[in-house]
């Protein structure tokens, strides 16, 4: 696990107010309770950080609702644990969010994969060194020399997306991001049924 997980590497705007779109949250810790309880969500204890989170499409604009940052360790979630991401410039490197908290340090990973197309509904970025093993060039990875949350990720996503398969397995390794694994769909249950779906002896 590399030290710097957890830490926002984007330029943050964040403007504190109330929570919203609580039933998008509730639905959001509906599929988060199985993914913790897989410890594909969780913390670090020996750390004290926080890993894992999740987000849902919010409307045409570009909006989503995400996990909070450092909220990995929480067994429960509710609506003060969520952001809603109001604009992310990936080339700027620059992520607008309000609510409660602030966004996950994975936020503009999420927004790079909404990027992707207008069908996809949900994300899922979990944590698991046995998957990552497991998995590594088997399904579509990431170089290794891409860091998480950065615009040069969202290239590499983009491009696994386009020729290497990834928009067809809806699940990404993320190679230079230790024991990361990403996956989406239309929904967050399909987002999150993905990643669960690797827990399944081979």
């Amino acid at each position: 696990m590399s030290l710097d997980e957890g830490y926002i590497k984007y330029e943050s705007h964040w403007t504190p107010g109330p929570a919203t779109h609580v039933l998008a949250a509730r639905e959001l810790e509906r599929w988060r309770k199985p993914l913790y309880e897989a410890q594909l969500i969780g913390e670090y204890a020996e750390h004290g950080i926080g890993y894992g989170n999740l987000s849902v499409r919010r409307g045409s604009s570009g909006l989503f609702l995400i996990s909070g940052t450092q909220t990995g360790n929480l067994p429960v979630t509710d609506e003060s644990h969520y952001s809603l991401v109001t604009d992310c410039d990936i080339r700027a490197n620059v992520v607008r969010c309000s609510g409660p908290i602030q966004a996950s340090s994975e936020a503009m990973t999420h927004a790079a994969i909404y990027a992707l197309g207008d069908a996809i509904g949900a994300v899922v970025h979990a944590h698991s060194p046995d998957l990552w093993r497991r998995y590594l060039g088997e399904l579509p990875t990431t170089n290794p020399d891409v860091p998480y949350g950065t615009p040069d990720m969202a290239q590499e996503l983009d491009r696994l997306y386009r020729m290497e398969g990834l928009r067809e397995s809806g699940v990404a390794v993320m190679a230079g991001h230790d024991d990361g694994l990403i996956s989406f769909g239309t929904t967050i249950e399909e987002a999150a049924q993905r990643m669960l779906s690797l827990l399944r002896p081979l």
